[in-house]
This record gives C-alpha cells, structure tokens and sequence, in this order.
C-alpha cells in the first residue's frame, strides 16, 4: 500500500526524514486506510460485528445502544489551530479502523523495534463488538481557535439546579468521546489509542466507565434495568423511528442560524454523573420504591395497569412519582434520547459504594429539552431523596463523517463546508 492509499506517510518514512521525534504524529495520520461506505448486514452487527462509521449522523446516538461504555472528555492543550484539525483528522482515521476491528496505522508489533507500536495491542484477536465512537465539542472549545462566532445558542451552559453537587473534577470538557461496545476491553482501547495520538495536544480531563445500559434504541428489546432494580427507559426513541429522532434528536437545517449551520445532522449531548444513594434506597419499602418511580418493579407495568408498555395514568401517580414528572405529557412533549449506563467505581472510603448511572441524552436543543426537564425534576421529583448529579458536561456532537475522505469537525472548521 503507498502512502497516498494509507492517507498520509508511514511510521517508518517518517522515522526516515526526520528521527523518532516524528513518529507520534505519523501514528494517526498513517492510519487513514478507505473502507468500504457499505455498512454491514443487519446480522453481523447484531452479533459482535462491525457498526458502520460512516453516515450523515454519528454511530453511538440512534445506534442499538451496546453493553458497555467508556466516556472521556478532554481539555486541549495546543493553542494552533493546525495542529488541533490534524488531531481531529488523525483521531477519525484512528476511529475508522478500530470500529472496523482493526489496529491503528502498522499495528502493535512487526514494526520498528527501536520505536512505540502504532496500536497499544490489547484488542488484538478480539472482534469489533459493534464498537462505535462518538465526538462531541464542549462550550470551552469555543474559546478557542477563533470560535466564538461558531457556538451555537442551542449549545447553553447547564444551570446549577437544586440538589447539584457537583465534583470540577469530573465536570466539563472541551471536547469528548464516547466509545460503547460490547466487549470493555474494545471500548477501553479506543479511549486509550485516541488519548495516546493526542499526547500532547489534548489531555484526559475525565473519564467514565459503564457496565448495564440503562436504556434502549431498540424496539422490542427487553427494557433494561437500572441499579435501583426497574426498568429505565421504556418509551425512549427508537433508532428506527425517524420521525421521532428528526423531531427531537437531530439538528435541521432550519434550527438556529449561519453560526449553527455547521451542526445540521447532529446532536447536543447532556452528560450527568448521577451517583445513587443504594445504602438507604436498598433499606426503603417496596411501596416506597414503586410511589417513587410510579411503576411496578416486577412487570414495569405504570401504576394501575398490567403492561409496562400500557400507556400510564398519570394522575394515578403520586404527585412527585419520577414517572409522572418526566413523561412528555408533563412537559409541553419534551423528549430526549436517553443512552445511560450503570456505574460502580468502588466505595466512597465510608464503606458506601460508590454507584449510580451515567446519564446520557441527546436531543436537539439543550435549552428545549435537559434544562426544562431538569429544572422541573430537581425541584419535585421523589427520587431526589435517593440520587445526587455530582457530575456534569455538554457537548455539540457534529454530523457523521460522510465518507473515507470526511473527518470530525470538518463542518466547523474547515472553510470550503
């Protein structure tokens, strides 16, 4: 293969040009192979294959959500601008491969043995498990690199809401990635590559492992469970319903003006550390519990009916049941795509775990939909008695990459789109 088809020179040529001092660099840009634009069958992505990368909306949002997560968000580091669209070019090439199943730029051995392997290695053997990679752009990014003028209003700063408690440590970002697989050792190594190819211009400023996806994309798929033991998500947007995911989820053409223009077919995404109080709740009554969610915890069914997906009767539920006050009927038809997981990141040294769910949600305009609901659930909601939000982020995820010559963010930064 020529260094024209690999998308940019090899480790090796330039090791050869220049010294090792070149090679980081050449680890990504090396990387940049053509795949197919035809995405596999229904079938092989159902079974550990490959998700399609490319598409006129990110992979990770509509996409049958996986079992496992690995979030990250970054702070930038390098203040040129080249420098950071070169990462952004490279991460894509890096991403196009590993959610193919395959290694970045020469892979993790068989190279030059006085230099670091292309690829950290520890996916080798193992298949793609429908791994998806998803890009997201902080606020704060647009304080840099001449982007002011590019923020979009729907990208709003979170309020601090009632209750919030929230750790700067875990709080914020530049810009994130989101990897979701079904294997977490697939998800850790596309985290783990792409922080490695941006050693020095980017930096880990948080991260967030999940287990148990607390909702699903997928219509007729057994509703999942959160760490309180009910089902999470019931009416949540299909990736097959387009109507639903155009209305509500993807950014148009029509929302916003030339500054936003750049985000049509994406996403804004709410990220939401929620850490659970499982000592007390686990000490609670059933009744207790069931008042709280307004649902039964064995079928899921709303209060009064026999089905979970029997349509609720809202007033059938307590005033503050976490059921009543989220439902859209509640709130003017506000709807978001929740794509949550599971956490547990041991004990918080008093001999409490330290659990909950990492929320996620997409929708098409923060200011329409998280803050609105937020604002109504932090200030009524039962279940505030048992959580705590400690951790917080938004972000604009930009539209899909296209095609093997398409990059994340080429929308925003690149003049000519």
């Amino acid at each position: 293969m020529n260094e024209n088809e690999r998308g940019g020179p090899s480790r090796r040529a330039l090791i050869g040009w220049g010294g090792a001092g070149l090679a980081l660099g050449a680890a990504a840009a090396g990387g940049g192979v053509a795949l197919s634009d035809d995405g596999p069958s229904p079938a092989s992505a159902g079974s550990g294959g490959a998700v399609e990368f490319h598409g006129p909306h990110q992979a990770g949002i509509a996409t049958p959500v996986q079992d496992r997560l690995h979030f990250a968000a970054f702070d930038v580091k390098t203040e040129d601008r080249a420098e950071f669209v070169q990462l952004l070019k490279d991460w894509t090439a890096a991403a196009r491969l590993m959610t193919a199943g395959k290694p970045v730029g020469e892979g993790a051995y068989g190279g030059l043995a006085e230099a670091p392997p292309d690829d950290t290695g520890e996916a080798l053997g193992l298949s793609p498990s429908r791994l998806t990679l998803t890009v997201g752009f902080g606020p704060s990014l647009f304080e840099r690199f001449g982007l002011a003028d590019r923020r979009p209003a729907a990208l709003a700063d979170l309020p601090k809401f009632p209750g919030d408690n929230l750790d700067k440590s875990r709080t914020g970002g530049d810009l994130c990635v989101q990897a979701c697989a079904d294997d977490p050792q697939v998800a850790v190594h596309a985290i783990r590559n792409l922080a490695r190819i941006g050693f020095g211009k980017v930096a880990v400023r948080w991260s967030q492992l999940g287990f148990g996806k607390t909702s699903s994309t997928t219509p007729d798929a057994q509703t999942p469970r959160n760490l309180m033991g009910f089902k999470d998500g019931t009416r949540n947007i299909a990736g097959t319903e387009t109507a639903r995911l155009d209305k509500h989820v993807w950014v148009s053409a029509s929302d916003g003006d030339a500054k936003s223009a750049w985000m049509t077919g994406g996403s804004y995404l709410v990220a939401r550390r929620i850490r659970m109080n499982i000592e007390t709740w686990d000490r609670s009554s059933l009744q207790e519990q069931e008042d709280v969610f307004g649902r039964d915890k064995g079928e899921g069914a709303p209060v009064g009916k026999a089905k979970e997906h029997d349509a609720p009767f809202l007033k059938a539920m307590k005033p503050d049941a976490h059921v009543r006050l989220a439902h859209p009927d509640s709130n003017n038809g506000i709807t978001i795509l929740r794509r949550g997981y599971s956490f547990t990141d041991g004990t918080d040294g008093l001999g409490r775990l330290d659990a909950g769910l990492f929320f996620l949600a997409y929708q098409r305009d923060v200011r329409e939909g998280f803050i609105p609901l937020q604002r109504r659930l932090s200030a009524h909601d039962a279940l505030n008695e048992y959580i705590q939000h400690v951790g917080s982020a938004v972000f604009a995820v930009p539209p899909g990459v296209r095609d093997s010559h398409d990059w994340w963010g080429r929308t925003l930064f690149s003049k000519e789109a």
